[in-house]
């Protein structure tokens, strides 16, 4: 059985300006963007960027496995901070703020994606996102700062329909007037 070799460095470098260049291109110019222009945009030559993504769909899939795998290593970097003695609130409030502040481009690639039929495979970071934010929740509702009916379900709404496509002052006002839901200051217990 054999394994395959890992990449060299310089591999490593192109496949990440691939990736950058695809994600900037895609979000300004949308799906019909060309592998030509995407690589000028990278720096490389086009067959550098054949040898990593043999068709659009697979630069696209891999865009947004990217894009996932940053959110569940935000997701679980704030929840470590959590574990560690953070106030979960204060940990969802900036996972909420980054999200919002790197989602414009990624969302747009997102859409791109449907439109071409990109396969994309979620799975492992979504699970990671899902036990992060499981772990933040329960945290922020164990201190009492968290309403006790807020679910996953609830913040997966909330990512899915994040004002991304906002300026930032809007994204801001649009947490600023989220958090309070959120918290059992914003609104009473009915649960009980």
């Amino acid at each position: 059985m054999t394994s395959a070799r890992p990449l060299r460095a310089d591999a490593v470098r192109n496949r990440k300006k691939i990736l950058n260049a695809a994600r900037e291109q895609i979000a300004a110019h949308g799906p019909d963007i060309g592998m030509d222009e995407i690589a000028t945009a990278a720096g490389v030559a086009v067959g550098t960027l054949y040898r990593h993504f043999p068709a659009k769909t697979d630069l696209v899939a891999a865009v947004i496995a990217d894009w996932l795998e940053r959110v569940a290593d935000d997701a679980e970097a704030a929840a470590a901070r959590t574990t560690a003695g953070s106030r979960a609130l204060d940990e969802i409030a900036a996972f909420l703020q980054h999200f919002l502040e790197t989602a414009a481009n990624d969302m747009a690639v997102k859409a791109a994606a449907r439109t071409i039929g990109a396969d994309t495979d979620p799975d492992t970071p979504v699970q990671r996102v899902t036990t992060a934010l499981n772990t933040l929740i329960h945290a922020g509702q164990a201190e009492g700062d968290i309403h006790p009916d807020v679910t996953l379900a609830d913040f997966y709404l909330l990512l899915d329909n994040a004002p991304t496509n906002q300026t930032p002052e809007a994204t801001a006002r649009w947490l600023t007037l989220l958090l309070p839901g959120l918290t059992t200051q914003g609104r009473p217990d009915t649960t009980a």
